[in-house]
This record gives structure tokens, C-alpha cells and sequence, in this order.
């Protein structure tokens, strides 16, 4: 368990450069390791095999991946934060309608490619790659990025496997040492967090611990309660931190339940399911027209005597939150963690 007197790495510009510095250093001592381990023995290399790759089992089959990567495109954006996270700069990847704030450093220069819907092959074969990577739901373009430069899809079900996903692509891109690297700062982070919770330094009077945290996404169509196993969801068990029972609910059985791992859409009627000690929401949409459309949706619930009767509204604890919360790698989980930070812990 972390001390509670220990600084915590907040996702500031600045300390996305200490960020980029600890995947500096990780890269610099898997680098050293790598050299002494490998010192007393010569690697046998399979007759016809490359020593300028390593072969990968992936999704869509198995591809020789090159030992340096220099001109890597990925076909969506977990991918690439993923990648960006073991120390590894994409030069091309999909773009949605608004570049996530998180991750605006690392796309400065970076080529669009066209949608993670719908990458676009000639933008690819131009930039002259050579490994593409990507998740299991582009199996369709394998073929055609297979002829243009080596390619993995890594599988991918949904948000909440994001530390297994991570972990995948330490594996396939030879980086399982910065990718341990990361994920030890990030349990580190949480572990200062519950310490300091647990030790009554919190910015909210009369909170329990462990707090019962709600997770609420407003969609232009529906209220959706994000469950135990989601992206947040497993940043907040990390934490340590309860949920209302409603949300309680493992990707197994909200699937057998609902059909989906990590969300469920609840009536105005049921938003009492939506309570907690403190509730985080956000209504962030992938358009502009979509983001709107939320809003208003919002504004409507906010004016029910249903929402008003909701204990975190009563006692002011609903915090507005980005569209980081959905995920889907270690640097929005770093994001999560400084709102957690910011809005549960008393501030010096």
C-alpha cells in the first residue's frame, strides 16, 4: 500500500512529459536487459527464418513483426494509444470528428488515415509502412494490409480487457518490460489514491470508504449505466472503490442479462439505479451533432423531480467528466485517475 504522503503524477501537460520520461527510462532498461541476457547464448534462428523479425500468433493468423519499427500505422485509436504508451511514435492512424485531448501531444504530425470504421487502403500503401497493427474487427482488411506491409489484429471484445489488451501488445511488439513498467505506475497511483481515502483525506465531507461510485453516460437516445468490468469500471475496483448494486454486475452476466459486458440503458424511470455517494457523467459523442443532441437529452433529465431526488444531486456530488472514461488504454486509465484524484482527495 502506497503512503499517503506520496506525490501523485497528475496528466497536466507537464506531467504527460514525466509520462513520456518513465516510458524513456523503461525503454532505456528493457533495452540494457535485453543485452546482458541475450550476451552468453546466440538466438537460434528456425532454417529460413529472419533474425530482422519475430513471429506473432494474432487474431487473423501469424505475421513475422520487424525487430525495429520505424514507420508503424495503426487502424484505430486504442491501438495507438497503446503503442504510444510502450514508446512507440504511429506515423499514420484513424481519426474520429475530434482528436481525443489526452492524446493531442502524440497526434501532432500524424497522418489520417480515414475512420477506424473505415480505414482508407491508398492513405496506407502512401505512407509506406512497414507493420500496420490493429484489432480483431478489421479482420475484413487483413488481405489488403497483409500485401502492403506485415499487419496483426489483436483481439479485442471490449473495454474493460484493456490491461490484458496492453499487455498483448508488449507481447507482439517485444516491449513486455515498458508495458510492466506502465502498469506498475499505474497500480502505484491507485494505491496512493486508497490510502489517502482511507486516511480521511478527502475533498468530500462525510464520505464513506469505501465511496459507492456511479458511472452514468447520457447517449442521444438513451441513459446507460457503465458496469463493474468497463474501462472505468476496472480503474475503479483497482481503486478499491464500491459500486451502486445496480452497476455491480461482471461482463459475464451483464452479457448473459443485457447483451452487452460493460453497459446497460436504463428508463427515467429507473434512474434511481443511477445513484451513489458520487457520480461521474459525461455525454460525448464520436460527432458534434451527436454531442448536442446529448446534451439536450441531459438538460431534460436534469430538470425531472425523478433526478432531483437522486442523492449525489442532492448533496452535490455529480462530476462532469471527458470522454476518456470510456477508454481504452494506459494513458486514458492516467486520466481517470488524476479526475479521481482531483474530485475524491483533499487538495494541499
Amino acid at each position: 500500500m502506497g503512503k499517503p504522503g506520496r506525490n501523485k503524477i497528475g496528466w497536466t501537460r507537464v506531467n504527460q512529459r514525466r509520462f513520456r520520461g518513465l516510458i524513456w527510462v523503461a525503454l532505456m532498461l528493457f533495452t540494457c536487459w535485453q543485452t546482458i541476457a541475450c550476451r552468453p547464448l546466440s538466438p537460434v534462428v528456425p532454417s529460413g527464418e529472419q533474425t530482422h523479425c519475430h513471429r506473432v500468433e494474432h487474431a487473423a493468423g501469424t505475421t513475422c513483426v520487424p525487430n525495429r519499427i520505424q514507420r508503424l500505422v495503426t487502424l484505430d485509436s486504442g491501438s495507438f494509444e497503446n503503442v504510444v504508451a510502450l514508446g512507440l511514435q504511429p506515423i499514420g492512424t484513424t481519426l474520429s470528428d475530434e482528436i481525443p485531448a489526452y492524446l493531442e501531444h502524440w497526434m501532432e504530425g500524424v497522418e489520417n488515415i480515414g475512420t477506424a470504421g473505415e480505414p482508407n487502403l491508398e492513405r496506407i500503401l502512401a505512407l509506406k509502412p512497414d507493420l500496420i497493427l490493429g484489432l480483431d474487427y478489421h479482420q475484413n482488411l487483413y488481405a489488403q494490409a497483409s500485401q502492403i506491409a506485415p499487419t496483426i489484429l489483436l483481439k479485442f471484445d471490449h473495454s474493460g480487457e484493456w490491461k490484458t489488451a496492453f499487455q498483448q501488445f508488449g507481447i507482439a511488439l517485444k516491449r513486455e518490460a515498458i508495458a510492466q513498467q506502465v502498469m506498475h505506475q499505474y497500480q502505484d497511483r491507485l494505491q496512493d489514491l486508497q490510502s489517502l481515502l482511507k486516511a480521511g483525506i478527502q475533498s468530500i465531507s462525510s464520505l464513506p470508504f469505501p465511496p459507492q461510485i456511479s458511472v452514468v453516460r447520457i447517449y442521444p437516445d438513451s441513459i446507460n449505466l457503465y458496469l463493474r468490468d468497463s474501462f472505468c469500471g476496472t480503474i475503479l475496483q483497482d481503486a478499491g472503490l464500491a459500486r451502486p448494486k445496480a452497476q455491480d454486475l461482471s461482463a459475464s452476466k451483464a452479457k448473459q442479462w443485457f447483451n452487452n459486458e460493460i453497459q446497460v440503458s436504463i428508463s427515467v424511470e429507473r434512474i434511481d439505479q443511477a445513484d451513489g455517494d458520487v457520480m461521474f457523467i459525461w455525454t460525448a459523442e464520436n460527432t458534434e451533432a451527436g454531442n448536442q443532441v446529448a446534451q439536450k437529452k441531459l438538460e431534460k433529465l436534469q430538470s425531472s423531480p425523478l433526478w432531483q431526488n437522486l442523492k449525489a444531486i442532492q448533496m452535490n456530488r455529480v462530476y462532469f467528466v471527458p470522454k476518456y472514461w470510456i477508454g481504452s488504454g494506459p494513458i486514458a486509465a492516467n486520466a481517470v485517475i488524476d479526475d479521481l484524484f482531483k474530485y475524491l482527495v483533499k487538495q494541499a
